[in-house]
């Protein structure tokens, strides 16, 4: 009799083992620590443009786990979903959800999905609990975890990365991913660093123009996001000091008073959310020759005519979506040619994002992630 209790509690202690072997704890970018079996069994992603993340950590099994998205991908970054679409054909089926602050997330139809977890955006916090979103979401044993590429990336890019690791068991692929990033970063810090007389030339960086409105000048980054990449590329920012937050608006005044010496745009493939359709349609394999006849009309608006930037042809433009995605190795790669061409002679930021997609992506590389007025420094 006492053989057969102890034999019992032998099971119950292995089946309580069993049960919590798994569990674990993330702390997301708010601080929130959120306890959760790990690897995630089913996700849901609250930003599609997160797989670009997720992508570089499963491979082949990206979609593996995740068994809903939001429909971010497919308005505002067209290209890339219909390479992962080609690549998993499959996904053209998973449930899409709407952006949470605009109140387009259905949560009664997540709950029938089941779902772990849901990863959403920093700036979807505020919205997530004033709403009441969290609180439901918990009630129904759903895990919220906020991740953070865009607001702060140079305080939360790794962090996120080391969590979405965590959550899709994939903890080693995302050290080497970090470290793969931090590399080729270094490789134009570091030359910048040496660099004897370094002259940073000034820099405006336009926010999405040409997307929707009378495409008015001049939204612009402040110290983060591409701001931030600006100055790791040995450029000057003119934004910088006038603009705090994450991006706002400079005036046309102050633009012709700083008179940048080099000017870029941010473009994406928009067609799906534009009105005017003036934008520079960049992305996986875009149509450089119409990004560059976008570009050049978008010079045309004042006060760009009066630029120096302008009347030398230091014009270029650069994917937006870098703005939210931890590949910004890339834009720092190719603004360091622009700013710096003789510095930076030998790299070849066209052959370092081949080997960057070969190496982590389980779809094929294409050109069309930038465009410049002046010929020879992007081809």
């Amino acid at each position: 009799m006492r053989l057969n209790a102890l034999r019992h509690l032998a099971v119950l202690a292995f089946s309580l083992l069993a049960m919590t072997a798994h569990a674990g704890e993330i702390t997301d970018v708010t601080g929130r620590k959120v306890e959760l079996d790990l690897p995630a069994k089913r996700v849901i992603v609250g930003e599609a443009r997160q797989i670009h993340v997720i992508a570089a950590l499963k491979g082949d099994k990206t979609f593996e786990n995740i068994v809903g998205w939001r429909d971010d991908l497919l308005k505002k970054d067209p290209d890339s979903y219909t390479a992962y679409v080609e690549r998993f054909p499959q996904i053209e089926k998973l449930p899409r959800f709407g952006y949470l602050p605009q109140g387009d997330f259905s949560l009664e139809t997540a709950i029938t999905l089941s779902p772990d977890v849901i990863t959403l955006n920093l700036e979807t916090e505020k919205t997530a609990k004033e709403s009441g979103f969290e609180e439901k979401a918990a009630a129904a044993g759903i895990k919220i975890v906020y991740l953070d590429f865009r607001i702060d990336p140079d305080r939360n890019s790794e962090a996120s990365i080391e969590i979405l690791g965590k959550l899709f068991g994939a903890d080693e692929r995302a050290k080497e991913f970090i470290a793969y990033r931090r590399a080729e970063i270094a490789r134009v810090t570091d030359r910048l660093a040496s660099a004897k007389e370094l002259k940073r030339p000034n820099v405006f960086i336009e926010r999405s123009p040409g997307i929707s409105g009378e495409n008015n000048c001049c939204r612009t980054f402040g110290p983060a996001n591409f701001g931030a990449m600006v100055d790791l590329a040995g450029g000057h920012n003119i934004a910088d000091g006038i603009i705090k937050t994450t991006f706002g608006d400079l005036n046309p005044e102050q633009l012709v008073v700083a008179d940048p010496d080099h000017v870029i745009v941010t473009g994406s493939n928009w067609a799906a959310e534009s009105d005017i359709n003036q934008f520079v349609p960049l992305g996986l394999g875009a149509d450089v020759a119409l990004s560059r006849e976008r570009l050049a009309n978008l010079m045309t608006r004042t006060p760009f005519p009066e630029l120096k930037a302008v009347k030398q042809g230091n014009v270029h433009a650069v994917w937006h979506q870098f703005y939210g995605a931890p590949y910004e190795f890339l834009p720092i790669q190719q603004f360091a040619k622009w700013f710096h061409p003789d510095l930076f002679a030998d790299l070849d930021p066209e052959k370092n994002a081949e080997e960057f997609y070969r190496k982590f992506l389980p779809v094929t590389y294409k050109p069309g992630y930038f465009a410049s007025l002046e010929k020879g420094l992007n081809q």
